[in-house]
Order: C-alpha cells, then sequence, then structure tokens
C-alpha cells in the first residue's frame, strides 16, 4: 500500500495502565490479535529501550495494513509507551513466576485508505471520476468501512485492556 489515493482517520484513541502485567505476554497478546484475529498484515516502525538503573522505558510503533477491495485498505497505527518497566516475581496458584511492574500508555489511530494503490491518480479527470464514484455510487460502502475499522480499533483497546485487568486479578 503506497502513500497515493486518500487517508482518512476514522479513529484514535487511548489506554493507560499502572501496574503488574507481563510486557512479553502483552506484546504477544497485541501482535496475535492484529495478525491473527484481523488480518492485518502488521510491521515494527520502531522499537527503542532505554535502560536507567532496575527499570526501562520502551518505545514500540507498529503499521497493521489490511486490504479490504482493490480500492479500499484498513491502516491501524498502535503506539506502546513503557516507563518504568521493572522485572518483580509474582506468586501464582503457589508457584513463583517472573513477571513485570510498570506504567503503559497504548494508543490507536486508524485510517482508512481509499484508491491506495493510485487507479484514480492517473490525471485530474479520473480524480474528478474518484470523487463522483465516492459520492454517489460508494458512499453507503464508505460509511460502512468506517464503522468497521473504528469498531476493530476500538475493540483492540478493549481487548487489550481486558487482557491486562484479568493479568492483574490472576497474580
Amino acid at each position: 500500500m503506497g502513500d497515493v489515493g486518500e487517508k482518512e482517520e476514522v479513529y484514535s484513541s487511548k489506554i493507560s495502565y499502572d501496574g503488574i502485567f507481563s510486557f512479553k505476554d502483552l506484546y504477544v497478546f497485541c501482535y496475535n490479535w492484529l495478525t491473527e484475529e484481523n488480518g492485518f498484515d502488521v510491521s515494527e516502525n520502531e522499537y527503542s529501550e532505554k535502560i536507567s538503573g532496575p527499570s526501562k522505558e520502551i518505545t514500540i510503533r507498529w503499521t497493521g495494513g489490511r486490504e479490504v477491495t482493490d480500492y479500499f485498505a484498513f491502516e491501524i497505527k498502535v503506539g506502546f509507551d513503557v516507563k518504568a518497566l521493572t522485572e518483580i516475581e509474582v506468586n501464582k496458584g503457589g508457584v513463583k513466576e517472573k513477571s513485570n511492574k510498570g506504567k503503559l500508555k497504548i494508543s490507536v489511530k486508524a485510517n482508512l485508505l481509499r484508491d491506495y494503490d493510485g487507479k484514480f491518480e492517473t490525471s485530474g479527470r479520473m480524480k474528478l471520476w474518484r470523487g463522483i464514484y465516492e459520492k454517489w455510487i460508494i458512499s453507503q460502502r464508505v460509511a460502512e468501512f468506517e464503522d468497521k475499522l473504528s469498531g476493530a480499533a476500538d475493540e483492540f483497546l478493549s481487548q487489550t485492556k481486558a487482557f491486562l485487568d484479568l493479568e492483574t486479578a490472576e497474580k
């Protein structure tokens, strides 16, 4: 999916969490939810760690894409900002396990991409046709795709929050 066509942001939100969670398990959960559950092709644009004493700061940026039709594609951008992450041991059912404690912020933006491979970008006349096509022929589909994508992004944050809450309850 190139940088042609149009990009419309349909969702933007974030969650914050402060407490005990397994960073590795969270990472795997989020990645699998996007790729296996929702079919996004996810790439990691950034992964950086800063270590100060026993704690880490981690910054991660993902971009996920999924073609929906030959005209529409979904794009989701996920950011993880982790502060004061430390390793701890927790007692889980009488067994000591390694986990983490820290502050976490996860932000999500979702964009609906139109004409993502630039079929209508070849001339001014084609751009005019694209406007007519979207306004009169597929306006209902545009609304459906906006709803579907924003719903998926919202569900991602809800599931992630539930994962964090559930993991804390088990400790």
